[in-house]
């Protein structure tokens, strides 16, 4: 009985953790690294990989994001299976990813080289993340002619543009040309 009380007392609070949901700070936190470092390979900036991935995601708590690491609703080639929080069974065309990363780097990946949006690396340095918003919208990316209205609100509330490291000359060089 004692240990089943200890088992008990240990697992309450694991399980409650895990059923918790992300918000916005936690999600920024635990995903910041991985939007920089996408940017320095990339070019695409930080915020708008950590922007994107919040609207489209609910900051991780959509069921793709939970399920199938899908931060940005990617769909895949194949049929996907997996079961959902209520142990249901549930048959998805949404692609699956090994990790968050591994999903941030496709949405780069898409950003760069789909035809569509290719040229926008060529357009926007790391540091447009209004520019890059824009034409990501204008590109196709959301039906919704508000998208790009919702991702900049999310950069701008939580400041994510900081994580692009705009050079500090940068608006000196803008002002000489």
């Amino acid at each position: 009985m004692k240990k089943l009380l200890l088992v008990t007392l240990l697992l309450v609070p694991f399980l409650m953790a895990s059923a918790q949901k992300n918000t916005p700070q936690s999600y920024i936190d635990q995903f910041k690294e991985d939007a920089i470092r996408i940017m320095h390979e990339t070019g695409v900036p930080a915020s708008i990989v950590l922007g994107v991935a919040m609207h489209e995601s609910g900051c991780g708590n959509s069921a793709l994001a939970k399920n199938l690491n899908n931060q940005f609703g990617v769909k895949g080639g194949s049929r996907i299976v997996y079961y959902n929080k209520h142990n249901k069974k549930v048959n998805t065309a949404y692609k699956k990813y090994g990790s968050v990363y591994d999903s941030f780097e496709d949405f780069a990946r898409i950003m760069t080289e789909r035809q569509e949006f290719s040229g926008l690396s060529d357009k926007f340095t790391h540091f447009d993340y209004q520019g890059w918003a824009h034409g990501i919208q204008k590109h196709g990316y959301a039906h919704d002619r508000r998208w790009s209205k919702y991702v900049l609100g999310i950069i701008n509330k939580y400041h994510l543009y900081l994580f692009d490291e705009k050079p500090a000359n940068q608006d000196q060089l803008a002002q000489n040309n």
